[in-house]
């Protein structure tokens, strides 16, 4: 019985003097190993170090790490870690953690508990923590980097759900937040914060954009800038095309965008465009667009002339020509086009054997040639020429002459718009097509010499051609 009470006694000392040790089970204030957390799908593994009285730490005893609300609070903790039982025995540990998608704030804290025996550590240090679900620029105004509102009216911005041209939209992220932004007018690299919001109202005219809010940690999530504008009815805006100005025709066609308003109306070269009553307006030809936007209480209008990038041309001749039937033009294009083709039309018809970037016209009629650069931006470029008749004056130039000495008629005396001053070429060949007078300085004075034959009136051709490529030929018989 003795042997039996003193057991007993035994008993309740071991159990007294383990729970007085388990009473006295500390974990000292978590050691935060990082200043800030800005997770990402890519990174997101954050170290925290602890010291514990390790003294009869239980071998089934795991610890967990605990992540406060965004103010601090562990009113509703999240648990982030908790240890395989038995893994940690020894103090001065060190714990690997990661932070849930949701998490955003400024002040968070971690504090880590134990269960065998029961323990829970001060609270660390807060610290700012945002995991970025979201790291990617996204679109705002549908792309359209300008929009106006009537005076003393307002203007929506908004996030684009789904994103704008393949831009991933950050709300589809619910748990995410906005902050706008306007651009300072008088240094254009800073912005003052404006609101919070998905949305804003804008009735101050400037520049705006907006990001993800990520707090403290730097992020690749955010918007378009968009210029807004305040206008009186009648006032002018901007017409945006999607592929620049000017625009590359083989990457498809371009959007033109205009403002957003309640009504539009498109137009082309001044002419109005039947159906093009959108916001935007598809076209892969060059020309002047236009359009008028109702914004409600007072309307807009925008234009654009968009041209086609990639090279220049030019043609050295004037649009409208004139020519006698015996007479031809030469028109040539000068262009700077990587490996250029070359169309040339006479009345729509194509000329198939015209594929240089020089054609000689003979036929009145009206011209067009198509050049087209075939490497790096494939787009076309066209010019049209009109000939008519008469050739002016040209029955003033002779096809007769008598030199015989007697003053009259002895030189070949063509109108004054072609001889010397004038840059006029004169090329005079016998009937075996051999040139026996050539000038650009032309005085009046061929034959300068006396021509003997006896018979047979010789016949020479001749070929006129002024400074503007216009040439006339004919012929100037040899009498006595």
């Amino acid at each position: 019985m003795k042997n039996f009470t003193l057991f007993n006694i035994l008993v309740l000392f071991a159990l007294f003097f383990t729970e007085t040790i388990s009473a006295q089970m500390i974990i000292g204030k978590p050691s935060l190993q990082f200043g800030q957390a800005c997770a990402s799908p890519s990174f997101n593994t954050y170290n925290t170090k602890f010291s514990f009285t390790d003294l009869l730490v239980g071998g089934s005893n795991q610890f967990i790490i605990e992540l406060s609300d965004s103010s601090g609070s562990f009113s509703n903790p999240t648990v982030i870690y908790t240890s395989a039982a038995g893994a940690v025995t020894t103090s001065q540990a060190t714990l690997s953690f990661s932070l849930p998608i949701t998490t955003a704030g400024e002040a968070y804290k971690i504090r880590i508990k134990s269960t065998s025996p029961a323990a829970t550590s001060p609270a660390s240090d807060a610290f700012a923590a945002y995991y970025k679900i979201h790291n990617e620029p996204f679109s705002i105004n549908n792309l359209v980097s300008s929009s106006s509102y009537c005076s003393g009216g307002s203007y929506i911005l908004t996030i684009d759900n789904p994103g704008t041209g393949g831009n991933n939209s950050p709300l589809q992220y619910p748990s995410l937040t906005y902050n706008w932004y306007k651009v300072n007018e008088a240094n254009q690299t800073t912005s003052d914060f404006v609101a919070s919001g998905q949305t804003l109202s804008v009735s101050t005219p400037g520049t705006y954009f907006v990001r993800t809010n990520y707090g403290t940690c730097t992020s690749d999530s955010y918007s378009n800038a968009v210029t807004i504008t305040e206008v009186n009815s009648g006032a002018s805006s901007s017409i945006d095309s999607s592929l620049g100005n000017p625009f590359c025709p083989s990457e498809g066609s371009t959007t033109l965008s205009t403002v957003n308003g309640d009504s539009y109306k498109w137009f082309k070269d001044g002419i109005e465009i039947p159906g093009a009553t959108n916001r935007t307006y598809v076209t892969n030809e060059t020309g002047t667009y236009s359009a008028t936007v109702n914004l409600g209480t007072c309307t807009t209008s925008a234009s654009i002339d968009l041209e086609v990038t990639g090279f220049t041309s030019s043609i050295d001749v004037p649009e409208t020509n004139t020519l006698d039937s015996s007479g031809t033009l030469v028109a040539t294009i000068t262009t700077d086009a990587i490996n250029p083709e070359f169309q040339w039309f006479l009345n729509e018809t194509i000329i198939a054997s015209a594929t240089s970037n020089s054609f000689e016209a003979s036929e009145s009629g009206n011209y067009k040639v198509i050049v087209t650069q075939t490497e790096d931006c494939v787009s076309s470029k066209e010019f049209l020429f009109s000939i008519t008749e008469p050739f002016p004056d040209v029955e003033n130039i002779p096809n007769m002459i008598s030199p015989n000495g007697d003053n009259i008629n002895d030189t070949w005396v063509i109108p004054q718009k072609y001889i010397t001053g004038t840059n006029t070429k004169i090329a005079i060949m016998n009937s075996q097509g051999k040139v026996v007078f050539q000038t650009d300085d032309y005085q009046n004075n061929w034959p300068e010499n006396q021509i003997d034959f006896i018979n047979v009136n010789p016949v020479y051709y001749y070929v006129i051609t002024t400074s503007s490529n216009k040439t006339l030929k004919g012929s100037i018989t040899v009498v006595k």
